[in-house]
């Protein structure tokens, strides 16, 4: 594992949101994308889960990502952080 991704994700999830999120988190997990996710406080609003991933996986992961966003409508709770 090589490169740093961000996710910028809302504290404030009903239970919909906050399940759909883990189970994004637990894909990433259980398709190799990454072993472990770290989770920070941005501010009051937001926590920020970083993790690594190889070299080289960027763009399948972020399309992976976006398009669970989007499948869970979850565009108001969690982006990708650049």
């Amino acid at each position: 594992m090589e490169k740093g991704m961000k996710l910028k994700v809302r504290k404030e999830l009903d239970s919909r949101q906050q399940s759909n999120i883990i189970k994004l988190k637990g894909s990433l997990i259980s398709k190799g994308y990454t072993e472990i996710i770290h989770i920070l406080d941005q501010d009051d609003e937001f926590h920020i889960n970083s993790f690594d991933i190889e070299i080289g996986t960027a763009g399948k992961v972020q399309e992976f990502i976006t398009a669970f966003i989007a499948r869970e409508q979850l565009e108001d709770s969690i982006s990708i952080f650049k």
